[in-house]
């Protein structure tokens, strides 16, 4: 993806940020003609809006941009996509973080999936940097989130579990991270019983994806991400339209691999590591039951109550593998539940820790990037939700109540070393299309918990 932001030019023209309530002061402010075109256009700055304000010889002599009370990432995505090819500039140099957070959000304006379809060629517009935006923090922030974005979005036959380690390994080797997978029967014979279960029905193997990267000395921050390469539901199927996205089951893993691929180019000091179980749930003689009971990795065992909750399962081998070396901080990310889409919608991720410093990090960093998160309960006595008569836990809970805190609840079986930990329930999608967020893919959260690690240990 081009970002399009450029170099000052001479040459550039003016885009004015004006809200709503500062109408009549900007127009009182600018030339006679300019404010008599806005009156004569019935220009009236609701946020989004654009009117091109004519020079001579049919040029544009500036550009007025209603905006909220407040800009945000999003400000200039619509005119990153909108306004006609020309080189432009913002009137008033914005301050502070504010500048990277426009330049990002105009960057993301022009952000295209198009490994299936012909690029768009046509001439876009360019602006020149921000002076006090933070160029090689938009720059990588952009590659990764297009990144994420073009993994989710790639449909499962060409984003297989194969494909998503082969994409792993790319940014592993790229940045000298150690990077190892475990294949097939080889997770039996290394006890991730889970991973293999649930993938063992699918053509395509399972595995488990594995990099360490960074000084040894450093904290220890490990990220684990699902990455169901799709999800049929198993013998538990879905109907029809439940799989016409199940494409996106593996969004926890494509964040939280440009989230690894972000930490590793801004050199931060920790020693990273990040697990991926990457699994199609899919429906053979091999398949996995309703009723069987499987050992953990970490020794529990687990009655199948229903195969289409099988993202937790897949997780529950990869966590106690992460907490066995008692990270400094544990962080998951999973497209688990629709429970936390009910609760929450398609844009706020469902945070569970019971980490309150970690939790008011992440709330207030999240709104500080435009990327918020919503904290939930992560409420131990709903543990008794999760019983079963057979096993240790069931991976369901009885009556269908509180699915995301049970699926959360049930994750925590697996972690207790982790100084912190915190569990992403997302959806990794745009159903809508606005400015700088087409339909499709989406990294949600990863600006936040991007931020977060920079604020902890530097970049």
């Amino acid at each position: 993806m081009k970002l399009r932001l450029v170099d000052p030019s001479s040459s550039a023209v003016p885009i004015h940020l004006v809200p709503k309530e500062g109408l009549d002061a900007f127009k009182a402010g600018q030339p006679a003609e300019t404010a008599r075109w806005l009156d004569a256009t019935a220009f009236r700055a609701e946020a989004g809006s654009v009117s091109l304000v004519p020079g001579s010889g049919g040029t544009v002599a500036a550009v007025v941009l209603g905006t909220a009370k407040a800009p945000d990432t999003w400000t200039l995505a619509g005119a990153a996509a909108d306004l006609p090819p020309a080189t432009y500039r913002l009137a008033a140099e914005p301050e502070g973080e504010l500048a990277s957070r426009l330049a990002l959000g105009w960057a993301l304006g022009s952000y295209r999936f198009d490994r299936f379809r012909k690029p768009d060629e046509k001439p876009k517009p360019d602006l020149v940097w921000p002076k006090s935006a933070d160029r090689a923090g938009v720059t990588r922030l952009a590659r990764w989130i297009a990144f994420a974005r073009d993994l989710i979005s790639t449909p499962t036959e060409a984003m297989g579990p194969a494909e998503l380690a082969a994409a792993a390994q790319g940014v592993a080797e790229e940045f000298g991270a150690k990077f190892s997978t475990v294949v097939g029967q080889a997770l039996l014979d290394q006890n991730y019983p889970m991973i293999h279960a649930v993938g063992r029905a699918a053509a395509r193997e399972p595995r488990l994806i594995d990099f360490t990267w960074g000084d040894p000395s450093h904290p220890k921050v490990t990220l684990v991400g699902k990455g169901v390469c799709f999800d049929s539901g198993g013998l538990d199927i879905k109907p029809a339209d439940g799989m016409l996205m199940m494409k996106k089951d593996m969004g926890g893993a494509a964040i939280l691999l440009a989230l690894a691929g972000a930490i590793m180019q801004a050199g931060l000091k920790v020693r990273l590591r990040l697990l991926i179980p990457a699994v199609e749930n899919a429906i053979s003689g091999s398949a996995f039951r309703p009723g069987d009971i499987f050992k953990s990795r970490k020794g529990i065992t687990v009655e199948i109550g229903n195969t289409d909750a099988e993202g937790r399962l897949i997780l529950s081998d990869a966590l106690a593998e992460a907490d066995s070396e008692a990270p400094e901080l544990l962080i998951d990310a999973a497209t688990l539940t629709g429970a936390a889409r009910v609760a929450l919608g398609a844009d706020l991720p469902a945070l569970f820790t019971d980490d309150d410093t970690l939790a008011a990090d992440l709330a207030r960093l999240g709104n500080e990037v435009d990327d918020p998160l919503w904290r939930m309960p992560l409420h131990k006595p709903y543990r008794k939700m999760l019983e079963s008569p057979i096993a240790d836990i069931n991976n369901v809970s009885r009556g269908g109540f509180a699915g995301a805190v049970t699926a959360a609840v049930f994750l925590n079986e697996f972690v207790g070393k982790a100084k912190a930990w915190a569990h992403l329930d997302l959806y990794a999608w745009n159903a809508d299309k606005r400015p700088g967020r087409p339909v499709g893919g989406e990294a949600t959260a990863l600006r936040c918990l991007h931020a977060l690690l920079v604020k902890r240990y530097g970049g």
